[in-house]
Protein backbone atom coordinates (compact mmCIF):
# COMPACT_ATOMS: atom_id res chain seq x y z
CA UNK A 1 0.00 0.00 0.00
CA UNK A 2 2.46 2.49 0.62
CA UNK A 3 5.63 3.55 -0.84
CA UNK A 4 8.51 0.67 0.17
CA UNK A 5 11.42 2.15 -2.39
CA UNK A 6 14.50 2.54 -0.55
CA UNK A 7 15.05 5.43 -3.22
CA UNK A 8 11.44 6.75 -2.61
CA UNK A 9 11.91 6.89 1.60
CA UNK A 10 15.09 8.33 1.46
CA UNK A 11 13.99 11.94 1.47
CA UNK A 12 11.07 11.51 3.26
CA UNK A 13 9.77 13.60 5.70
CA UNK A 14 9.76 12.69 9.43
CA UNK A 15 6.99 10.35 10.09
CA UNK A 16 4.14 11.66 11.72
CA UNK A 17 1.60 8.74 12.47
CA UNK A 18 2.55 5.58 14.48
CA UNK A 19 1.90 1.88 13.44
CA UNK A 20 0.44 1.10 9.94
CA UNK A 21 -0.48 -2.57 10.51
CA UNK A 22 -2.55 -3.65 13.70
CA UNK A 23 -4.24 -6.98 14.22
CA UNK A 24 -5.20 -9.23 11.20
CA UNK A 25 -7.86 -8.29 8.79
CA UNK A 26 -11.18 -10.25 8.60
CA UNK A 27 -11.61 -11.91 5.46
CA UNK A 28 -13.88 -9.42 3.83
CA UNK A 29 -11.31 -6.72 5.00
CA UNK A 30 -8.78 -8.42 3.07
CA UNK A 31 -11.16 -9.47 0.13
CA UNK A 32 -11.90 -5.41 -0.08
CA UNK A 33 -8.16 -4.59 -0.19
CA UNK A 34 -7.73 -7.31 -2.68
CA UNK A 35 -10.39 -6.30 -4.60
CA UNK A 36 -11.69 -2.86 -4.74
CA UNK A 37 -8.93 -0.49 -3.55
CA UNK A 38 -7.18 -0.06 -6.75
CA UNK A 39 -10.52 0.86 -8.12
CA UNK A 40 -10.81 4.05 -5.44
CA UNK A 41 -6.96 4.75 -4.92
CA UNK A 42 -5.99 8.42 -5.86
CA UNK A 43 -3.10 7.45 -8.72
CA UNK A 44 0.31 8.29 -7.39
CA UNK A 45 1.85 11.63 -8.71
CA UNK A 46 4.65 10.30 -10.85
CA UNK A 47 6.32 13.64 -11.13
CA UNK A 48 6.01 17.39 -10.22
CA UNK A 49 3.85 19.66 -12.44
CA UNK A 50 4.52 22.88 -12.81
CA UNK A 51 0.57 23.55 -12.47
CA UNK A 52 0.31 20.82 -10.08
CA UNK A 53 -2.55 18.32 -9.97
CA UNK A 54 -5.99 19.53 -9.94
CA UNK A 55 -8.03 17.08 -7.83
CA UNK A 56 -11.20 18.12 -9.44
CA UNK A 57 -10.46 16.27 -12.33
CA UNK A 58 -11.13 12.79 -10.09
CA UNK A 59 -14.77 13.94 -9.99
CA UNK A 60 -16.35 14.77 -12.64
CA UNK A 61 -19.60 16.87 -12.27
CA UNK A 62 -18.68 17.56 -8.64
CA UNK A 63 -18.30 21.42 -7.24
CA UNK A 64 -15.80 20.53 -4.49
CA UNK A 65 -13.18 18.64 -3.31
CA UNK A 66 -12.76 18.04 0.52
CA UNK A 67 -9.50 16.41 2.20
CA UNK A 68 -9.50 14.36 5.09
CA UNK A 69 -6.34 14.33 6.45
CA UNK A 70 -5.64 10.66 9.25
CA UNK A 71 -9.63 9.13 8.35
CA UNK A 72 -8.67 6.38 11.19
CA UNK A 73 -11.81 3.90 10.67
CA UNK A 74 -13.54 5.95 8.04
CA UNK A 75 -16.74 6.61 9.75
CA UNK A 76 -16.29 10.78 9.84
CA UNK A 77 -15.31 10.29 5.92
CA UNK A 78 -17.83 8.17 5.13
CA UNK A 79 -20.76 9.91 6.62
CA UNK A 80 -19.66 13.44 5.19
CA UNK A 81 -19.08 11.66 1.37
CA UNK A 82 -22.85 10.05 2.04
CA UNK A 83 -24.21 13.61 3.09
CA UNK A 84 -22.64 15.93 0.34
CA UNK A 85 -22.80 13.72 -3.17
CA UNK A 86 -21.86 16.80 -4.77
CA UNK A 87 -18.46 16.95 -3.29
CA UNK A 88 -15.61 14.90 -3.85
CA UNK A 89 -13.62 13.33 -1.13
CA UNK A 90 -9.96 12.49 -0.80
CA UNK A 91 -9.28 10.13 2.61
CA UNK A 92 -5.89 10.18 3.61
CA UNK A 93 -4.74 7.21 5.98
CA UNK A 94 -2.12 4.60 5.92
CA UNK A 95 -2.94 2.53 8.64
CA UNK A 96 -3.95 -0.53 6.55
CA UNK A 97 -7.25 -1.07 8.89
CA UNK A 98 -8.47 1.81 8.47
CA UNK A 99 -8.69 1.61 4.82
CA UNK A 100 -10.17 -1.47 4.33
CA UNK A 101 -12.90 -0.34 6.96
CA UNK A 102 -13.63 3.02 4.59
CA UNK A 103 -13.54 0.67 1.66
CA UNK A 104 -16.49 -1.48 3.54
CA UNK A 105 -18.45 1.89 4.04
CA UNK A 106 -17.95 3.00 0.57
CA UNK A 107 -19.56 -0.06 -0.83
CA UNK A 108 -22.39 0.04 1.74
CA UNK A 109 -23.22 3.55 1.17
CA UNK A 110 -23.06 3.09 -2.95
CA UNK A 111 -20.25 6.22 -3.00
CA UNK A 112 -18.72 7.25 -6.06
CA UNK A 113 -17.31 10.61 -4.57
CA UNK A 114 -14.28 8.74 -2.66
CA UNK A 115 -10.79 8.71 -3.45
CA UNK A 116 -8.29 7.59 -1.08
CA UNK A 117 -4.35 7.63 0.06
CA UNK A 118 -3.43 5.54 1.90
CA UNK A 119 -0.15 6.80 2.63
CA UNK A 120 1.61 10.25 3.80
CA UNK A 121 -0.64 12.85 3.32
CA UNK A 122 1.79 15.53 2.72
CA UNK A 123 2.86 13.89 -0.27
CA UNK A 124 -0.10 14.13 -2.03
CA UNK A 125 0.10 18.29 -0.54
CA UNK A 126 3.18 19.05 -2.22
CA UNK A 127 1.58 17.46 -5.51
CA UNK A 128 -1.62 18.97 -5.85
CA UNK A 129 -2.39 22.71 -7.61
CA UNK A 130 -2.69 25.55 -5.58
CA UNK A 131 -6.44 26.51 -4.15
CA UNK A 132 -8.01 23.29 -4.95
CA UNK A 133 -8.80 22.42 -2.28
CA UNK A 134 -12.34 23.69 -0.87
CA UNK A 135 -12.22 22.11 2.84
CA UNK A 136 -9.57 20.34 5.08
CA UNK A 137 -10.06 17.81 7.87
CA UNK A 138 -7.45 17.00 10.37
CA UNK A 139 -9.71 14.84 13.25
CA UNK A 140 -7.50 13.98 16.27
CA UNK A 141 -3.99 12.91 14.58
CA UNK A 142 -1.39 11.15 15.99
CA UNK A 143 -0.62 13.21 19.37
CA UNK A 144 2.70 12.05 19.85
CA UNK A 145 2.14 13.15 23.55
CA UNK A 146 5.72 12.93 24.96
CA UNK A 147 8.08 15.88 24.74
CA UNK A 148 10.56 13.79 22.51
CA UNK A 149 8.33 12.63 20.20
CA UNK A 150 6.28 16.00 19.61
CA UNK A 151 8.79 16.94 17.08
CA UNK A 152 6.70 14.48 14.83
CA UNK A 153 3.48 15.78 14.65
CA UNK A 154 1.81 16.66 11.61
CA UNK A 155 0.92 20.22 12.67
CA UNK A 156 4.27 21.79 12.34
CA UNK A 157 4.83 25.25 10.03
CA UNK A 158 5.76 23.54 7.23
CA UNK A 159 2.34 21.32 7.19
CA UNK A 160 0.60 24.38 7.69
CA UNK A 161 2.20 26.31 5.16
CA UNK A 162 2.22 23.07 2.44
CA UNK A 163 -2.03 23.04 3.29
CA UNK A 164 -2.36 26.26 3.23
CA UNK A 165 -0.93 26.49 -0.44
CA UNK A 166 -3.61 24.00 -1.07
CA UNK A 167 -6.50 25.40 0.27
CA UNK A 168 -8.70 27.95 -2.01
CA UNK A 169 -9.46 31.37 0.01
CA UNK A 170 -12.55 31.18 1.53
CA UNK A 171 -12.06 27.56 2.28
CA UNK A 172 -12.05 25.91 5.53
CA UNK A 173 -10.02 23.94 7.94
CA UNK A 174 -11.20 21.97 10.88
CA UNK A 175 -8.42 20.33 13.38
CA UNK A 176 -9.71 18.52 16.82
CA UNK A 177 -7.21 16.88 19.78
CA UNK A 178 -7.90 15.98 22.95
CA UNK A 179 -4.64 16.69 24.10
CA UNK A 180 -4.14 19.59 25.62
CA UNK A 181 -0.26 20.27 24.75
CA UNK A 182 -1.19 19.73 20.88
CA UNK A 183 -4.35 21.90 21.21
CA UNK A 184 -1.93 25.31 22.40
CA UNK A 185 0.51 23.90 19.90
CA UNK A 186 -1.49 23.69 16.56
CA UNK A 187 -3.87 27.34 17.44
CA UNK A 188 -0.27 28.79 17.89
CA UNK A 189 1.18 27.01 14.62
CA UNK A 190 -1.97 28.24 12.47
CA UNK A 191 -2.25 31.69 13.70
CA UNK A 192 0.97 32.56 13.52
CA UNK A 193 1.22 31.12 9.71
CA UNK A 194 -0.56 34.75 8.39
CA UNK A 195 -2.90 32.99 6.53
CA UNK A 196 -5.75 30.67 8.68
CA UNK A 197 -8.06 32.65 10.23
CA UNK A 198 -9.59 31.31 13.42
CA UNK A 199 -13.44 31.29 13.34
CA UNK A 200 -14.33 31.30 17.42
CA UNK A 201 -16.09 34.09 18.70
CA UNK A 202 -17.04 32.27 22.36
CA UNK A 203 -15.77 29.30 24.07
CA UNK A 204 -18.41 26.96 22.98
CA UNK A 205 -17.10 27.55 19.42
CA UNK A 206 -14.32 25.20 20.57
CA UNK A 207 -15.23 23.34 23.36
CA UNK A 208 -18.62 21.86 21.27
CA UNK A 209 -18.18 20.03 18.51
CA UNK A 210 -19.65 21.72 15.24
CA UNK A 211 -23.21 20.87 14.21
CA UNK A 212 -21.48 19.18 10.82
CA UNK A 213 -19.50 17.03 12.83
CA UNK A 214 -19.20 12.98 12.88
CA UNK A 215 -18.84 11.58 16.12
CA UNK A 216 -16.41 8.02 15.69
CA UNK A 217 -15.16 5.80 17.91
CA UNK A 218 -12.05 7.22 18.36
CA UNK A 219 -13.45 10.32 20.54
CA UNK A 220 -15.65 7.73 22.71
CA UNK A 221 -12.40 5.95 23.87
CA UNK A 222 -11.79 9.25 25.73
CA UNK A 223 -7.72 8.15 25.33
CA UNK A 224 -6.49 12.06 26.14
CA UNK A 225 -5.61 14.46 29.01
CA UNK A 226 -8.57 17.14 28.04
CA UNK A 227 -12.27 17.09 26.12
CA UNK A 228 -11.98 17.41 22.55
CA UNK A 229 -10.92 20.98 21.23
CA UNK A 230 -12.36 21.99 17.97
CA UNK A 231 -10.44 24.47 15.78
CA UNK A 232 -12.53 25.99 12.49
CA UNK A 233 -10.15 28.56 10.34
CA UNK A 234 -10.74 29.97 7.16
CA UNK A 235 -8.09 30.54 4.38
CA UNK A 236 -7.76 34.06 3.76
Amino acid sequence: MATHDPEALRDRPIRTFGRTGGRALSPRQQNLLDTQLDRWRLPAPVAPVAQGLDPRSLFPGTRAVWLEIGFGGGEHLVAQAGDHRETGFIGCEPFVEGVAKALAGIEERELTNVRLWPDDARLLLDAFAPASIERAFILFPDPWPKRRQQKRRLVQPDFAAALRRVIAPGGQVRFATDVASYADEALLTFLQNGGFEWTAEAADDWRRPPSDHVTTRYETKKLGDCAPVWYDFTCI
